[in-house]
């Protein structure tokens, strides 16, 4: 089950008209419609279940520009000046903290693929640092561990997945945007080649651009369309410790456990080192153009054939707009918790820092995320289908990118100057 979000007081009154509709109040979705909304641009945003319910606020939190590819890093360092602005633009606390991440290497190996990504960005303006074990004892005091060293970036951080969201929609909507939830979009209708509007389970409403921010949904959605968005489905265990006294307040990245600070006092683990790559149908149209990953990261994931499978068949790739679609099916994806993952995460850090050893759990969950080929978003429009732009394949990025993703795709809706370039994040790279 995920955990809490801060409520939000959205309408059930669905308009007839909006110059943009967004489908999915995720946090990509609902910062694009935060950027419309001050900006005096009409927006919607439609949510086939609940602001937040599936993977912006089951995420671990992290806010990070470390270890990400170099075209990627200045989408992550406007997310850091969007996060440190975020309380006073939306006069709602999103738990940011500039608290610094850090990721240690238990091998020579796993080093030198630190030095490669420190190579890799060495002309982009980071502060990301190569660290030896003595300076990982220092800086997280009381491990037993014996590190071959580790990295360490300062301006990285952490906010929190139960607030932010609602922060931003509760900004969104005192500024003039309509959220609906519960209100799933089957799919679009169009006139003279290029979108007209988006047919719901309530009806329809017209407007003149879509932005599709569905997370693990849009693959679907744009299949009933008969367009092609190549992701896959990973499921993350997680869980909330009790309060305790920690080590740090530095998020920290093992090879196999992880753990940050929570605003309660608390701490976010995860074993960083499997993920459940649960089997369905996709895998079978698609695999193929994931073995790249499958060669530098196939020893973490952990296949199965299980409820999500079964599920995934069952589901309708076609459908029409008069007839239930499988977002109507699934309001929220909610993946159940995986036992031994969680086992094994805290197993892995008590090993290494003994303070963790009687750690109470006070909840723990679990999340899909959807993953490209390539592990990075897609942001840009949809050539084959004309007032139709993406903002999803976020391939479990998403939170610590999210408001800055969100006000990159709002100013491509609306053919405006963008924040940065979008070339990395264009559709048509995975036409090949």
């Amino acid at each position: 089950m995920a955990p809490r979000i801060a409520p939000v007081q959205t309408t059930q009154d669905l308009p007839a008209r909006s110059t943009v509709v967004i489908i999915g109040a995720g946090i990509v979705g609902l910062s694009a419609a935060l950027t419309l909304a001050e900006r005096g641009v009409p927006v919607v945003v439609l949510e086939k279940g609940r602001i937040a319910g599936e993977q912006s606020s089951r995420n671990l939190g992290w806010v990070r520009k470390m270890g990400r590819a170099a075209p990627d890093v200045p989408l992550a360092q406007t997310a850091d000046r969007l996060w440190a602005g975020l309380p006073e633009r939306t006069g709602h606390e999103v738990g940011y903290a500039r608290a610094g991440i850090m990721y240690l290497a238990r091998t020579e190996e796993e080093m030198e693929m630190h030095r490669g990504w420190m190579a890799s960005v060495a002309d982009l303006d980071l502060d990301s640092q190569l660290l030896s074990a003595s300076q990982i004892d220092a800086m997280v005091p009381g491990g037993v561990g014996t590190w071959a060293g580790g990295i360490h970036t300062a301006s990285d951080g952490r906010a929190e997945p139960t607030l932010a969201s609602s922060a931003i929609a509760n900004a969104a909507i005192a500024k003039g945007a309509i959220i609906v939830e519960h209100c799933a979009v089957r799919t679009l209708s169009r006139a003279g080649g290029k979108v007209s509007g988006v047919v719901t389970e309530r009806g329809e409403i017209a407007c003149d651009q879509v932005l599709l921010a569905g997370g693990l949904w849009s693959r679907r959605f744009l299949g009933n369309l008969g367009a092609n968005l190549p992701t896959l489905p990973l499921i993350c265990s997680a869980f909330r410790t009790a309060p305790m006294e920690g080590p740090t307040e530095i998020a920290v990245g093992g090879p196999d456990f992880s753990f940050r600070k929570h605003r309660d006092g608390g701490f976010i683990i995860t074993q960083r080192g499997a993920l459940r790559a649960p089997l369905t149908l996709d895998h079978l149209l698609i695999g193929r153009r994931y073995l790249d990953q499958l060669k530098g990261g196939g020893k973490f994931l952990r296949i199965a054939v299980g409820r999500e499978t079964w599920r995934d068949l069952t589901l309708a790739r076609r459908w029409g707009g008069n007839k239930p679609s499988p977002f109507e099916t699934v309001r929220v994806m909610d993946p159940p918790t995986i036992p031994t993952l969680n086992s094994e995460a805290i197993d892995n850090l008590r090993a290494a820092w003994p303070a963790f050893a009687d750690v109470k759990i006070e909840e723990a969950w679990a999340g899909m995320m959807d993953i490209t080929p390539d592990s990075q978003p897609v942001i840009g429009p949809v050539a084959a289908i004309p007032g139709l732009t993406l903002a999803t394949g976020f391939s479990g990025h998403g939170f610590g990118t999210g408001p800055a993703a969100g006000q990159l795709a709002a100013e491509l809706v609306i053919g405006a100057q963008t924040v940065i370039s979008a070339s990395p994040y264009r559709l048509e790279r995975f036409a090949a």
